[in-house]
């Protein structure tokens, strides 16, 4: 049986822990794979960091790339459990030429993967990582280096990360006498993050901060928020805060249990950046997913929304390009790119707690900017065949957007980590909108 080849995703390299391709074999070549690129383009000793999140399988893949890593004399920076938005930060203050994080993200622990950056913090373009998809699926190994690499923990840098967190607010933001409850996801940032929050003052409470390898993401995090929805009604706290098992985006609770989504959040940290004449590029980008609600308040504010396609690697190239500081997704990736170079739950959140004391409003108040247009998500699983190739599908596709016409918009596309299509209506009217993604899903599922 061919194994299946080590492909790049909306988000790095992902799948079951174990089975090809996150493998330890894989691990290694992709170590070996980076380090000769890096060092190809590099006078100097070069040298990769490497995160990881609390997963189980992490230390082993950790030491097969360090392994592949050094095999091509690479040097390999160990910061253990840290947040991916840290490895990203601490490469682009220097001097690693580039960054590795082991984690799966929101996914169960059975899962892991392999997200990269370069020496920047910024993922990798489509043409590097073609490049080292290429090396990594092919048969012979890349020659390695004469000199061998080495191995040191750099632990002590996440204490860095830390402290550029803190002073991203300024000095003059205490966060004293807000109670706050911390859903640190049983995952990367279960240390950082609480210590940041207690450093900044606040009254925190923190659930999720436990890991045992095989906890992450489980009934907790920003994909289960149930747990810190009642935390914060029980505890009286104005505001809660869930992130993912890799602390790169984060979603808020406000006072009433009530959850806020990315773009709330990205609305609210839009006005709060205007009214401090902080907002760069007029605007802000966000992907293809954001709901209709929030691109016409923007434009009702003067503001310009730059949609992209989905995947924070898109949302930062846009912001990059068009000179914005602002972007995310409306799953809580949200890109501050004055403070860090990526998606970072941490930042967004404590930038989220400032806007709202700046405010001096209650969450439920500060973070209902926009009224968001109802919207229907239907995922329809697809064999071998590709639905979306056949006339049946463009059909029915194009009769919905005719029918929607300005009361909404719809987006089908193909899931980049499952063998999903997604479909997402949004209209004016719900029943409009579930009818329409109904229909919509009938037609994949009979041409699949």
């Amino acid at each position: 049986m061919t194994q299946p080849k080590a492909r790049f995703g909306t988000d790095g390299i992902r799948g079951k822990a174990g089975t090809p391709p996150i493998t330890v074999q894989v691990a290694r070549r992709l170590g070996q794979c980076v380090g000769t690129i890096l060092a190809a383009n590099t006078d100097a000793s070069p040298l990769v960091l490497i995160g990881r999140d609390t997963r189980a399988s992490g230390p082993e893949f950790e030491a097969a790339i360090a392994d592949g890593l050094n095999s091509v004399g690479v040097d390999a920076g160990l910061l253990g459990v840290a947040p991916t938005p840290a490895v990203a930060s601490l490469v682009a203050q220097g001097p690693a030429g580039a960054g590795i994080v082991i984690s799966a993200s929101h996914n169960p622990f059975e899962d892991n993967g392999f997200k990269l950056f370069d020496d920047q913090g910024c993922k990798l373009g489509a043409e590097t990582e073609a490049q080292i998809e290429a090396a990594l699926n092919a048969d012979a190994p890349p020659i390695a280096a004469p000199k061998a690499g080495v191995r040191r923990p750099m632990d002590d840098l996440r204490s860095v990360y830390a402290a550029m967190l803190k002073d991203s607010l300024g000095a003059d933001t205490s966060f004293a006498g807000l109670r706050i409850v911390l859903d640190a996801a049983n995952g990367a940032a279960y240390e950082i993050a609480p210590q940041v929050l207690r450093d900044l003052g606040a009254d925190l409470s923190v659930i999720g901060a436990d890991p045992d390898g095989k906890n992450i993401n489980k009934n907790c995090g920003s994909t289960h928020t149930a747990a810190l929805k009642v935390a914060v009604r029980s505890m009286g706290a104005q505001i809660g805060i869930a992130l993912d098992g890799d602390a790169d985006r984060c979603l808020l609770v406000d006072e009433a249990g009530h959850e806020i989504d990315g773009d709330q959040i990205l609305a609210a940290l839009a006005r709060d950046m205007a009214a401090n004449a902080a907002l760069k590029g007029g605007g802000l980008v966000s992907t293809v997913m954001s709901n209709l609600g929030l691109e016409r308040h923007l434009e009702a504010a003067g503001l310009s929304l730059v949609r992209t396609p989905v995947g924070d690697k898109h949302v930062a190239r846009a912001m990059r390009a068009g000179g914005f500081n602002l972007g995310g997704e409306p799953s809580g990736h949200i890109i501050l790119s004055d403070q860090g170079p990526s998606g970072d739950g941490v930042l967004a959140a404590i930038r989220c707690v400032q806007a709202m004391l700046r405010q001096d409003a209650p969450a439920s108040e500060a973070f209902n900017v926009f009224p968001p247009l109802p919207q229907v998500l239907i995922n329809v699983r697809y064999g071998a065949a590709d639905p979306l190739q056949t006339r049946a599908v463009t059909d029915a596709v194009a009769a919905a957007e005719t029918s929607l016409g300005t009361r909404g918009r719809l987006l089908v596309r193909k899931s980049g980590t499952e063998p999903l299509i997604r479909v997402m209506v949004e209209a004016e009217d719900r029943a409009l909108a579930e009818a329409t993604a109904e229909r919509l899903a009938a037609a994949i599922r009979a041409a699949g």
